[in-house]
C-alpha cells in the first residue's frame, strides 16, 4: 500500500486556526483564515513548518504589543 502525502495544511496557533498552506511546485503557500494573519495571506514558504513559525510570531508579536 502506498501512502498519500497531503498537499494542505491547517496551521493552529494556540487554538485558533490561523491559516492553511497549500504545497505547490514552488514550495507552500499561506492562506489566512483570521485577521491577525493577514499579513500572512499569499506568502510563499519552503515548508509548512516554516509557515507555521511565521504564524507563531505574528501571534507572539500580537502579545508583545497588548503588554
Amino acid at each position: 500500500m502506498s501512502q498519500t502525502r497531503s498537499n494542505a495544511y491547517i496551521i493552529e496557533i494556540h487554538d485558533r486556526a490561523a491559516g492553511i498552506v497549500t504545497k505547490d511546485a514552488r514550495g507552500f503557500r499561506f492562506f489566512s483564515s483570521e485577521r491577525l494573519f493577514d499579513r500572512l495571506e499569499g506568502r510563499q514558504f519552503r515548508s509548512a513548518r516554516e509557515a507555521e513559525r511565521a504564524a507563531r510570531a505574528v501571534f507572539a508579536e500580537r502579545g508583545r504589543r497588548l503588554s
